[in-house]
């Protein structure tokens, strides 16, 4: 299959008009900017760093590949992926995003996956379906997380939208960084210490105000 019909593909499906409902989360950055850990482009960009590098971010770009992958248990992956995550939120985050973007894609004739699938295991099996380059599908599934958090923390500092560009510029080198280092990771390396970020999501449940969903 051409590289540029590939390339179409995972531009849609990791838009921002992609129907997966990721405007609605904000992957505890919420408590983050409520609490000050998060005030500017300067903050967001390290803590979205640690988030791809020792966080969920990491996580998902291993689930991404090994789904990829032919002959994937995607079963294992899924439940694999739900319980690392560290809450409530973030567990119905990925599980709600993944079931939406396998309802989106019908389209594109997705493999058959379980009835709630967590979003990474979604997304590496459908281009595992299509014979897509893993580490392109790996640093675009990357990019589009990152600018969905972004895009949050635009409105919740909040932050211009050139600021917003800015940080996204910025994080690049990190997102080429995960992907590259993601190649041989196994499922053994699954875990993270992205603290802070976990507490984040674990304080959202409880958060007085919020505008959205995790």
């Amino acid at each position: 299959m051409p590289t540029e019909l590939h390339l179409l593909r995972l531009l849609v499906w990791l838009s921002p008009a992609f129907p997966t409902g990721g405007y609605a989360y904000s992957h505890g950055l919420e408590w983050a900017v409520d609490c000050g850990d998060v005030t500017d482009g300067d903050t967001l960009r390290t803590w979205l760093t640690d988030v791809l590098i020792r966080g969920s971010g990491r996580n998902d770009a291993i689930l991404v590949r090994h789904a990829r992958r032919a002959g994937s248990d995607h079963v294992v992956l899924n439940e694999l992926a739900a319980a690392i995550a560290p809450s409530r939120e973030r567990r119905a985050e990925t599980l709600d995003q993944g079931t939406a973007f396998v309802a989106a894609a019908a389209a594109w004739h997705p493999p058959e996956l379980p009835e709630r699938v967590a979003y990474p295991v979604a997304v590496g099996a459908l281009a595992g379906r299509h014979g897509m380059d893993e580490d392109t599908t790996t640093a675009a599934f990357l990019q589009a997380f990152a600018a969905n958090l972004i895009s949050a923390a635009v409105r919740l500092v909040p932050l211009g939208q050139s600021t917003g560009l800015r940080v996204l510029a910025a994080l690049e080198p990190t997102i080429l960084r995960v992907t590259m280092e993601s190649r041989t990771a196994t499922l053994d390396d699954l875990g993270g210490c992205a603290f802070r970020s976990d507490l984040a999501a674990m304080r959202h449940e409880t958060q007085y105000t919020r505008l959205f969903r995790s």
